[in-house]
């Protein structure tokens, strides 16, 4: 990535709130904040890797910009143009640039389909290709691509593994040749074993293609090799936000010093300060004021539950939402 690189994707104070129902008439009693002014670009070829643990907003962020849920408000730029406001048809040849890959291998694909009839699906929908040897050759050259045999795609997904599943779901999101592809913890339902194969295709695809990525996983190690930059979200929030060696090597938000002291690690004579968080994810429905992580951070200070920090650049490219970011390398705990 240069500074010439042109940014092809722009998310600017997004934000979606589920509303809460309750009684006879199904009144609206509050919100659920599931993504709260989230901000962030994304240049052509690079991967931005996005991190959290469960429920802190991440596929609903990945989802808004693809508008699968519309979000409440704040604004989406792909290659330029503002999409939240797009008519349904000039939003549909969009997502020909722009793709999924779902979590789930097992709930993603119809299971009444074969693999070829779902490949062949999409390409005529969107006009890609218009006989059936031209599909045929098109799907044969999709099975190939994500290490799968061509005579494998008369089977049905149930006859695949899991991770033998994602690989077709990969395979439908690069069918259309789209720009960005969103991949939504892509790993996280498949075996650990299986894990490393799926994001050394995917960083393989990525580099050969040409692709950008928006890599959406809940655990740091697996957006270690693959992300240019890493942004780490919580309650709906990003709290970080930096070059992936510079995040690694020396986080500046207790959240992300947290998650990163959770990694295994490969030496056993390693020693690395393990770091408890107290208490649970508050509710995002009523979030704490201030900072929203104040209520289980180990640096936490009187200040933090009254003013709410913003996202900051501390060092040049290293953004961070703490009072005290300059100071997070220093006191993290020792025991």
């Amino acid at each position: 990535m240069t500074a010439d690189t042109p940014t092809i994707l722009e998310v600017s104070d997004l934000k979606k709130y589920f509303p809460i129902k309750k009684g006879l008439f199904s009144r609206t009693v509050g919100h659920v904040r599931a993504v709260d002014g989230v901000s962030f670009s994304v240049k052509q070829g690079e991967v931005l890797g996005l991190v959290g643990e469960s429920g802190c907003g991440k596929t609903t962020t990945g989802r808004c910009i693809l508008r699968l849920i519309e979000p409440t408000s704040g604004g989406v730029k792909f290659d330029g143009q503002e999409i939240t406001g797009l008519p349904f048809r000039e939003m549909r040849q969009l997502r020909r640039q722009m793709q999924i890959i779902f979590q789930d291998p097992y709930s993603s694909l119809n299971p009444r389909l074969s693999v070829r009839t779902m490949l062949t699906e999409v390409l005529r929908v969107h006009g890609i290709v218009q006989g059936g040897r031209e599909a045929r050759e098109r799907v044969g050259e999709l099975m190939r691509m994500v290490g799968l045999s061509p005579s494998q795609a008369a089977r049905y997904p149930h006859e695949f593994s899991g991770g033998q599943r994602q690989r077709i779901g990969i395979a439908r999101a690069l069918a259309l040749n789209p720009r960005l592809i969103i991949a939504d913890e892509p790993v996280s339902a498949l075996d650990v074993s299986i894990q490393a194969q799926i994001v050394n295709l995917l960083r393989d695809l990525q580099k050969e293609m040409s692709l950008t990525y928006l890599f959406i996983a809940h655990d740091l190690s697996v957006v270690e090799h693959i992300s240019n930059r890493v942004a780490v979200m919580y309650l709906g929030k990003i709290v970080e936000l930096a070059p992936s060696l510079d995040l690694y090597r020396d986080p500046r938000h207790p959240y992300t010093v947290s998650l990163l002291s959770a990694i295994p690690q490969h030496d056993p004579d390693a020693k690395k300060a393990r770091i408890v968080l107290k208490g649970d994810v508050p509710n995002p429905a009523n979030p704490p004021s201030g900072c929203r992580f104040h209520p289980r951070c180990f640096m936490a200070q009187p200040i933090c539950s009254t003013e709410e920090p913003p996202l900051r650049e501390v060092v040049p490219g290293h953004w961070s939402a703490c009072h005290f970011a300059e100071e997070v390398p220093l006191k993290v705990p020792t025991t």
